[in-house]
């Protein structure tokens, strides 16, 4: 027996944030994939390369090169290289980006505000430490497979 079904609730998940930042989409201009991205290099600032992204959100190498492409012609982003290594791009978000991150932000907070109504904070602390241990179940198995 499955003690939690935890991808019943995933969609619904899904779907509330879709719903809590479309607003932040239309009003810019932008995607959700180039929103996410912003908000990801703003929000996880240890993370800064188009890889980090790709391997810390599980998602396509194509669809984040295209999205970080748009983000530096709007002037959102732009690239840096570390003195030696031209290599490795690290992605420094612009001033310019600063509204569509204030209203990305301000549509997270209330979807976490929705998502957790009820919860005190030791329950969402604890919610954390669970889903961490599971992120990291996950990650260690895919690893091996691949």
């Amino acid at each position: 027996m499955i003690p939690l079904n935890l991808w019943e609730n995933q969609n619904a998940i899904k779907t509330l944030y879709a719903k809590c930042i479309e607003d932040v989409c239309i009003r810019h201009g932008i995607t959700r994939m180039e929103l996410d991205i912003l908000l990801f290099l703003a929000n996880n600032p240890c993370f800064d390369t188009a890889t980090d992204i790709v391997e810390v959100r599980y998602l396509a190498k194509s669809q984040v090169s295209v999205s970080i492409k748009l983000l530096e012609d709007r002037g959102y982003l732009r690239k840096e290289y570390a003195e030696g290594n031209k290599k490795t791009a690290h992605l420094i978000v612009c001033e310019d980006a600063r509204d569509v991150l204030d209203d990305g932000r301000a549509a997270q907070k209330h979807f976490f505000e929705i998502l957790f109504q009820g919860f005190t904070l030791d329950d969402i602390a604890q919610m954390r430490q669970y889903t961490d241990r599971i992120r990291d179940n996950i990650d260690c198995w895919l690893k091996e497979e691949l």
